[in-house]
């Protein structure tokens, strides 16, 4: 981050998923490689960052996290845990923040279609990947997400959005999606 003055908006996105294995046969290097992505990679940038931030009127971290993170699956233990640690350092970093002018808002959204995300998390399998999206109904893309993020970070700067959610229609729960049309009354 040299060559900056200061900061305004940090935004830690980088994550991910691999595998979907049960907690008693988990490969625990990709449980260290979740952990180490989702938790430390966020920290990382945090702390490199913090000092620009802290020079910025208008300082404010968001932390892309999941609803995973609050939410658990069979076979997702890794990256549920990775998610909640990650939504954890944003809720730290707000106590530890308290009195100064640093923001620091939590983004957890549901099922976000992305070329990666599945793809990554299915060790390359394609037809298995596409099958996690098939038959949802406008399922969010990354756009939307972007979206959440500029409207948080739009907000005045004593407004802090702590924690925002944000799931398509069609999922009710991290685990609990509906699969076929919805009647959008929009004629799309």
């Amino acid at each position: 981050m040299g060559g900056l003055d200061r900061l305004d908006v940090l935004v830690n996105n980088a994550g991910g998923a691999i595998g979907l294995s049960p907690v008693e046969s988990g490969d625990l290097a990709e449980w260290e490689a979740m952990y180490a992505t989702n938790v430390l990679g966020t920290v990382r940038v945090t702390q490199a960052a913090l000092p620009l931030l802290r020079r910025s009127p208008h300082a404010t971290i968001v932390n892309v996290s999941s609803i995973a993170g609050e939410r658990v699956y069979a076979g997702g233990g890794g990256y549920t845990a990775a998610k909640h640690g990650e939504s954890v350092v944003s809720e730290t970093l707000r106590l530890e923040l308290n009195g100064e002018h640093v923001r620091v808002i939590d983004v957890r959204p549901g099922m976000v279609r992305t070329e990666e995300f599945s793809l990554t998390r299915l060790h390359g399998d394609r037809a298995a990947a596409d099958k996690v999206y098939e038959g949802v109904d406008r399922p969010l893309v990354a756009d939307d997400v972007a979206a959440c993020v500029a409207f948080a970070v739009g907000m005045p700067q004593h407004v802090n959005i702590d924690t925002l959610v944000v799931k398509p229609v069609a999922q009710a729960a991290p685990h609990l999606l509906h699969r076929g049309p919805i009647d959008w009354k929009d004629g799309a």
